[in-house]
C-alpha cells in the first residue's frame, strides 16, 4: 500500500492585508491549487487543516470553494479557529446544519483511514477536542482496517513561540488517550510553519501556512512574515511508514 497526500494549512481567504481587500491572500492560494494541478503524478487527497476563511463569512466559502474545487483530487477538509462551524457546512461543504456542533469527517483513499477532527472552539483561538469528537474518534480507530491519519487544526505540543503555544490544543492529553496502536501520525495546521516532532510516541507534522509563515523568536521580532513564499507538504505512506517532504511555490 502506497499513498500520496499534498496537506496545505491556513489560507484564511478574505484576509485583507495592507488594506488590499484579501486580494493578496486569495493569489497565494490560487498558487499552491496551481502548482498541485501541474503536478506529473497523482494524488490521492489533499488535506486541508482549517482556519481556510479569515472571518467565516459566506462569502469567504463561496470562493473557498470554487477555489478548492478547481484541484483534480480529492479535497479532505477540517474547520480551524478563524473559521465558522455553521457557515462551513453550508457554504464550503454545501450542507445544511445550524446546530453549531463540531464538524468531523473521516475518508479512506487507498487503504488508509483519515480522520479529519475540529478542534475549534467557536468564537476562541485555542482548541479543543469536545466529548463528541472524542467518541468519534474512538469509534473511527476502533473500526479502521488499516493505518489511520487524524487530523486537526491546533497543535496539541509545545512548538516553541509564545504566541502559537499560547493558543495550541488544550487537552492534548484527552486525544494521546485515544490514540491507538493503528494511528501512524498526527497532522495539523495553525501554526502557519512547517514543523516536525512527536505526539504520545508517534509523528506530529505541521503543515507550513499559505496565507503566511510564522517567524521564530531568535528570527525576528515580528510574528508572521507576508512576503516568504507559500508552501505546501507533501506525505507519501506505505507499509514502512509515514515521509514528509515540503515545498514553496
Amino acid at each position: 500500500m502506497t499513498a500520496t497526500l499534498a496537506h496545505i494549512s491556513d489560507l484564511h481567504i478574505g484576509k485583507d492585508h495592507d488594506g488590499d481587500g484579501g486580494v493578496r491572500a486569495l493569489h497565494r492560494a490560487q498558487r499552491v491549487i496551481d502548482h498541485l494541478n501541474t503536478l506529473q503524478g497523482g494524488l490521492d487527497g489533499v488535506l486541508v487543516t482549517g482556519d481556510i476563511a479569515d472571518h467565516g463569512t459566506p462569502d469567504e466559502y463561496r470562493t473557498a470553494r470554487e477555489l478548492l474545487a478547481t484541484l483534480r483530487f480529492p479535497v479532505l477538509t477540517c474547520p480551524g479557529n478563524h473559521d465558522d462551524r455553521v457557515n462551513y457546512q453550508a457554504h464550503l461543504l454545501e450542507v445544511q446544519d445550524d446546530r453549531g456542533a463540531a464538524v468531523n469527517d473521516v475518508h479512506r483513499p487507498a487503504g488508509l483511514t483519515i480522520a479529519m477532527c475540529d478542534s475549534t472552539i467557536p468564537r476562541q483561538n485555542p482548541g479543543l477536542l469536545d466529548d463528541s469528537t472524542l467518541a468519534w474518534l474512538d469509534r473511527v480507530l476502533a473500526d479502521a482496517e488499516g493505518p489511520v491519519l487524524v487530523c486537526l487544526h491546533h497543535p496539541p505540543v509545545v512548538l516553541h513561540h509564545p504566541f502559537i503555544d499560547g493558543i495550541r490544543l488544550r487537552n492534548e492529553d484527552q486525544l494521546a488517550e485515544v490514540l491507538r496502536d493503528n494511528v501512524l501520525a498526527v497532522l495539523c495546521g495553525h501554526a502557519h510553519t512547517a514543523a516536525v516532532t512527536t505526539f504520545a510516541g508517534r509523528p506530529l507534522v505541521v503543515a507550513p501556512g499559505v496565507v503566511s509563515t510564522l517567524v521564530l523568536p531568535f528570527e525576528s521580532e515580528g510574528i508572521f512574515d507576508y512576503d516568504l513564499p507559500p508552501s505546501v507538504a507533501f506525505h507519501v505512506v506505505d507499509d514502512r511508514g509515514l515521509v514528509t517532504h515540503f515545498r514553496s511555490v
